[in-house]
């Protein structure tokens, strides 16, 4: 949606009869268009315009970390195996990340942002809120600021950004991802209902498969349905966090930017009185750690990337299996998914175990998580925890 905007915007979003009360903020959320790959199409003219997959090689057990949109197109998409990737289209390019150039990038970019407002969040090398509530000199919108930071980030550096303004941090996010790629979407707060009621609810932040499967099964579909739903309902099926949904479904989110914040790890473990090696107790174990593990990162309301399962032989031997997720999640479920599945590549049945841990890392709104990113290769067989 790329439109002229006055104050917000001028409106296209079908209008609700009573506006949100809302607390008025003006967040920018702005999101580099395929990061990685255009890197490479723009420091190489013979990738511009070619499907471009960012990771190992075809025949490798590497996994895409990036792709470009003439690669999405035929389905390719990050987490996907390489040699998938290939089979769904044999004619891209796979070239080798180059981090340290995208860490390069992503600090100018950064610079670019701190030229109007200190209150800057990044999330990762590719995107970041920015809080323009007070606007920098010369400026009456918030969404002539998102406009110039894009125009100057194609201009200084040859590539594409996508912008969301919204009165908070959830709704600048949805409207960034609105009109993908080279965008730019403005919701003013008396279109913010009309803007996320019909969209599905795994677009709520912080739901991910697990969650909106339990949604699903409560018959909500779309985040206006949540909505609608009563509280007391909602946090039956889904504790704490079915508050802070359906805040968020009515388009409350008190979230602040916040311009500087450490990068951390939540996780949990236990150590056995005797060695365990049944496959049926282990899950059970792993489930309460799960449940330990989403807690800690709901409450720093940073969902994990990179789940870890830590486990202990006997002898002390101490191994350790790591998967990183195309979304972050603080789900227990899925948390609790995870881990068994990496708990199948240990020898923890064979030799049983002594100490068993999850931890969550890569944390969504890290500095540090960009990073992490997707491994190119899976992990040794033992490593050091």
């Amino acid at each position: 949606m790329r439109r002229a905007c006055s104050g917000y915007a001028s409106s296209t979003f079908q209008e609700r009869k009573r506006p949100l009360e809302t607390s008025i903020r003006k967040i920018i959320h702005v999101d580099m268009d395929a990061f990685y790959a255009s890197v490479e199409q723009r420091d190489d003219p013979t990738l511009r315009g070619r499907p471009v997959v960012v990771g190992g090689q075809p025949n490798s057990r590497g996994v895409v970390a990036a792709c470009s949109y003439e690669a999405r197109h035929f389905g390719v998409h990050s987490a996907m195996p390489c040699s998938q990737a290939y089979r769904l289209c044999p004619h891209a390019a796979f070239v080798p990340p180059r981090f340290s150039v995208y860490q390069e990038v992503s600090r100018s970019i950064r610079q670019i942002f701190y030229d109007y407002t200190e209150h800057v969040e990044p999330l990762a090398l590719d995107e970041a809120y920015l809080d323009v509530t007070e606007l920098p000199q010369g400026f009456r919108y918030a969404s002539s600021v998102a406009r110039t930071i894009r125009e100057r980030i194609r201009a200084e550096l040859g590539l594409v950004a996508s912008a969301g303004v919204g009165p908070n941090k959830f709704i600048a996010k949805l409207a960034s991802d609105f009109d993908k790629p080279d965008g730019l979407t403005v919701v003013q707060p008396h279109e913010l209902l009309a803007f996320i009621s019909d969209l599905p609810v795994k677009n709520l932040w912080g739901v991910g498969p697990a969650t909106a499967k339990r949604l699903d099964a409560m018959n909500l579909k779309t985040i206006g349905e949540v909505a609608a739903t009563p509280l007391v309902e909602l946090e039956q099926k889904l504790g704490g966090f079915g508050r802070f949904i359906r805040e968020l479904a009515t388009g409350r989110d008190p979230r602040p930017v916040r311009s500087s914040r450490p990068a951390k790890s939540r996780g949990a473990e236990t150590t056995f009185s005797d060695n365990i090696s049944d496959k049926e107790e282990l899950h059970q174990i792993l489930r309460k750690l799960a449940i330990r593990v989403s807690g800690a990162l709901a409450r720093t309301e940073r969902p994990a990337r990179t789940l870890t399962l830590k486990v202990r032989y006997p002898d002390f031997e101490t191994v350790s299996r790591s998967m990183t997720l195309e979304r972050p999640t603080w789900d227990a479920e899925e948390i609790h998914d995870v881990a068994c599945t990496l708990l199948e590549r240990t020898d923890a049945l064979e030799r049983s175990v002594r100490l068993v841990g999850i931890n969550g890392s890569n944390l969504y709104g890290s500095q540090k998580a960009a990073q992490l990113e997707l491994p190119l290769k899976p992990r040794p067989k033992s490593e050091s925890p």
